[in-house]
């Protein structure tokens, strides 16, 4: 059997984070997913997909996300009830996020640019763990200008590459 969800869309109000009795932080959010298609007035709807995350994660999800944000969920659904204060059975369906990916840095959300027009490079303490991969992988580059042939096993020098059948792996 399987149960996979994957879903890329907008959170549509902040994170919220609570804490089970045993200290257990879990996180819940809406996303605002679009259809791929339009309805008859052309234009597009979109669901609305209540998610729950639990432990750290949900610290970050907190901490780093906002309305607005763009966000990539990967999780089950799951539904689960209770009884109301009516005394009647409510039935909840919402997705159990495994993980989410942040795919936007958290400053283009919020419109706010630095006065250059483009996004900060520098990396502080409330970066992001996406922002602070870019930063890394910025700063690596940064310090690598030139380009290393050597390096490249597969760097063609001039001469024929010789393989034989045994050698590919299918």
């Amino acid at each position: 059997m399987m149960n996979r969800v994957i879903l890329v869309g907008r959170l549509t109000k902040d994170p919220e984070l609570r804490y089970t009795p045993n200290g257990v932080p879990v996180a819940t959010f809406t996303l605002a997913v679009n259809r791929n298609f339009t309805n008859q007035q052309g234009e597009r709807e979109a669901d609305f997909i209540n998610c729950v995350i639990w432990r750290k994660p949900a610290e970050n999800v907190a901490n780093y996300l906002k309305k607005g944000s763009l966000a990539g969920v990967d999780g089950r659904v799951q539904t689960r009830n209770y009884e109301g204060q009516d005394g009647k059975r409510v039935y909840v369906t919402e997705i159990q996020a495994e993980s989410v990916q942040f795919l936007e840095p958290r400053s283009s959300s919020a419109g706010e640019r630095n006065e250059g027009g483009s996004y900060g490079n520098q990396r502080n303490n409330n970066d992001s763990p996406y922002e602070q991969n870019q930063n890394q992988n910025q700063r690596n580059n940064n310090n690598n200008n030139h380009t290393r042939v050597n390096d490249d096993p597969f760097a063609n020098d001039g001469k024929t590459i010789d393989i034989s059948d045994d050698d590919l792996p299918f």
